[in-house]
């Protein structure tokens, strides 16, 4: 089982002002991964991002999966505060995640969701929308246990 963390990047929510649908989505969605060891909404400030990111990868959380910040709003800052803190990107996981939303909507193409690693650490960017995350988790859902084995360094592939 992985430690999972989430994190909530909205202005609004973190003030209170709107409830936090797409984090509680993910919370609940991958309790068959793992243990949900922290959830936290924070403002769409980049440098307490990549701070809460940082902390995360310290304390040897297995994934992180973010929601909200990915657009083009002048706070919009998720994809800046992973870039800050990953090793390598996984760029085929953003594509993935971008076609599928671009099945569903034009702006789709307007996200700048990051998926990477950062040292033992998978950290996937989602949209804001609740909508949007429950039609994007599952296209990631079925590799997050070989992306994750792969981290850690089970390099036998399953699917070879």
């Amino acid at each position: 089982m992985w430690k999972i963390a989430i994190l909530t990047s909205s202005d609004q929510r973190a003030a209170g002002k709107r409830e936090d649908t797409s984090g509680r989505f993910l919370h609940e969605s991958v309790r068959t991964l793992g243990t949900v060891v922290d959830h936290q909404v924070l403002p769409d400030d980049e440098d307490g991002l990549a701070a809460q990111l940082r902390a995360w990868i310290a304390q040897g959380v297995d994934l992180i999966l973010t929601t909200g910040g990915t657009g083009l709003g002048p706070r919009d800052n998720m994809p800046e505060a992973t870039r800050r803190v990953m090793t390598r990107e996984i760029i085929g996981m953003s594509e993935a995640l971008r076609e599928e939303s671009r099945k569903h909507t034009p702006l789709g193409m307007l996200s700048r969701n990051v998926c990477a690693q950062a040292d033992d650490t998978l950290i996937i960017n989602f949209p804001g929308s609740l909508k949007a995350v429950q039609e994007l988790l599952p296209v990631v859902l079925p590799v997050l246990d070989h992306a994750l084995s792969l981290i850690h360094g089970q390099t036998e592939h399953k699917n070879s």
